[in-house]
């Protein structure tokens, strides 16, 4: 009986080890293939012809020739393949309600929007829902969440196109413990919105993000931000911030979110850099100069850009920030007073060091763009200057912003050219600046064509690779790519993601490095790039020949301090 047990074990061992050769034999089966592009992987070396392999929605080989056979192949011959981009900050929260596909974003490669400067879509209380609700433009939509994962897995449930992911925005966490009003959290409140932040990255937030030139977050003094942001960098997070200033104290603003970072020892990044206003395009060396000096003494300071000269937010940009304390219904009550009416001319008329003065930075009320009206009866000055309404109304420019916030019943979509070309192009080029197109993510029909935007929605991206890095040789190529990929990835703190890499995340872009081509204009900003050819998320074909395939693979990107990784989660 033992001759025969023993027998039968080596019998039983051969046959396994047989049938793994066998196995290890058998040409490999891929759903899908990429072959014979030219291979970007996302780190910034030279690109070399090859393949990317996929099964699922998992890269399973990135190298010369795979072997084995595909369900499906695509011939990507003259072809750049890279891995999906991001967009380090997104304004797509509620256009991707609106539309799922996110269009003007799909078709330049993005394949994970970030979300979160300063607002965020939870964590909500009661009243904050009712005023949310209350204040929505055109895009109408009921709020079904509370926090913001319930917030992002509602929108991955609903079905969308791209990966989502968020920051915690500081000025939701300080609305939802201290209102709109221009005041300073008690150690209790504190404490509050500390706990509201430490719960929404074991939800999987990326971090805080802050907005500080806009009421009500410009209230917030520097030891409250780094209250809070202590609580994400204990999670592995990061603190990412629109600076109190990009104009006239754009390096005082750079010195504090550096001392930001350095006192609640999380990284940061600056949103959107640049300098705004002609008398401050000459700061580009200093901030330079700050952001590397930190950088060279172990801090990890990165920063984000778009790449135009004009930037796009709302008339409350024009105006000091007191006169918006409690909210948007305060504001434009005190703006029917004749006395605080009278003032505010005088204050916007004024260079001021205790607000960003986004209307006296352009130099002229005619490089004042207007984009987005709530109210029917104002849509006609849609892509109009403020100094041209203003003379059709025989008002000053400031008269007539006050009143068209008080007609619209909103901050008015507004556009300020106040950057400079040159400086565009050498931030292109710094190695620790990525992108983001500070937009919404949406499709030249439909409700969006009930406003204009700006064109960064529908081309900031094709515009950094083909008129920067491709005609303007502003940075090579192979680098560009790196920077909307695995350099944001690795900043958020992201699994699997911004590298084609054996076991990453199938996010992959196909696109023609000599034709890819932005066309959105100012004039008419809602055309869609074009170039890129074929986009997978998350191993499925979301954009093929130029064309949205219809699906909505995208998921909720989560943070490193989510809870439901393997050992809950980096939150100490």
């Amino acid at each position: 009986m033992i001759k025969r047990s023993m027998f039968a074990a080596v019998a039983t061992a051969s046959l396994l080890a047989s049938s793994a050769i066998a196995q290890a034999q058998a040409p490999e089966q891929y759903d899908l293939l990429i072959d014979n592009g030219t291979i970007y992987d996302g780190m910034g070396g030279a690109p070399f012809t090859g393949d990317v392999a996929i099964r699922g929605d998992r890269i399973v080989y990135v190298g010369p020739q795979a072997p084995g056979s595909a369900k499906k192949t695509v011939d990507a011959t003259g072809m750049a393949v890279s891995p999906g981009f991001i967009n380090m900050l997104s304004w797509a929260v509620e256009s991707l309600i609106a539309d799922g596909r996110g269009l003007s974003d799909t078709t330049q490669g993005v394949t994970l929007e970030v979300f979160g400067e300063g607002n965020s879509m939870g964590p909500l209380n009661p009243e904050m829902k009712k005023l949310a609700v209350k204040r929505q433009d055109d895009i109408k939509y009921p709020i079904k969440w509370t926090t913001l994962g319930e917030y992002l897995t509602y929108l991955t449930k609903k079905g969308i196109t791209p990966n989502v992911a968020s920051f915690i925005g500081a000025t939701t966490v300080r609305v939802h413990e201290l209102g709109e009003k221009d005041v300073d959290p008690t150690p209790e409140q504190l404490d509050r919105m500390r706990a509201l932040v430490r719960d929404a990255m074991k939800e999987g937030a990326l971090g805080v993000g802050s907005s500080m030139i806009y009421a009500p977050a410009s209230y917030a003094e520097t030891p409250e931000l780094i209250a809070i942001t202590t609580e994400a960098g204990k999670c592995g997070g990061m603190y990412i911030s629109h600076m109190r200033s990009e104009g006239d104290r754009l390096v005082e603003a750079v010195d504090e979110l550096i001392t930001i970072s350095r006192e609640s020892g999380a990284p940061a990044e600056i949103y959107h850099l640049k300098q705004a206003g002609k008398e401050n395009w000459g700061k580009l060396d200093e901030v330079i100069k700050h952001v590397e000096a930190a950088r060279a003494n172990g801090q990890r300071i990165t920063a984000d850009m778009y790449t135009y000269t004009a930037g796009a937010t709302g008339l409350d940009a024009s105006m000091p920030t007191w006169v918006q304390s409690g909210g948007l219904e305060d504001w434009i009550k005190r703006l029917k007073d004749p006395e605080i009416r009278a003032k505010l001319v005088q204050e916007m008329r004024t260079p001021s060091k205790d607000w960003e003065n986004l209307l006296l930075g352009t130099g002229s009320p005619d490089k004042v763009l207007l984009i987005a009206f709530k109210n029917p009866k104002l849509k006609p000055l849609t892509g109009k200057t403020l100094g041209e309404v203003a003379r059709m109304r025989g008002k000053s420019p400031e008269e007539t912003a006050m009143d068209l916030v008080v007609e619209d019943g909103s901050r008015v979509g507004t556009v300020y050219f106040l950057m400079n070309e040159d400086n565009v192009k050498r931030q292109v080029g710094l190695p620790w600046v990525a992108f983001g197109s500070d937009a919404e993510s949406s499709a030249p029909e439909g409700v969006f064509l009930k406003s204009s935007t700006h064109p960064r929605a529908y081309g900031n991206f094709a515009r950094a690779l083909g008129t920067y890095a491709r005609d303007q040789k502003a940075a090579p190529l192979a680098d560009v790519i790196r920077r909307m990929t695995s350099f944001p990835a690795t900043n958020l703190g992201i699994k699997g993601r911004g590298v084609l890499r054996d076991g990453y995340y199938a996010d992959v872009v196909v696109f023609d490095p000599a034709k890819i081509q932005d066309h959105a204009t100012f004039e008419k900003p809602q055309q869609l790039s074009t170039g890129v050819r074929d986009v997978f998320i998350n191993g499925t074909q979301v954009l093929k020949n130029g064309e949205h395939t219809g699906a909505k693979p995208g998921r909720f990107v989560r943070g490193p301090g989510w809870a439901g990784w393997p050992g809950g989660g980096a939150c100490k």
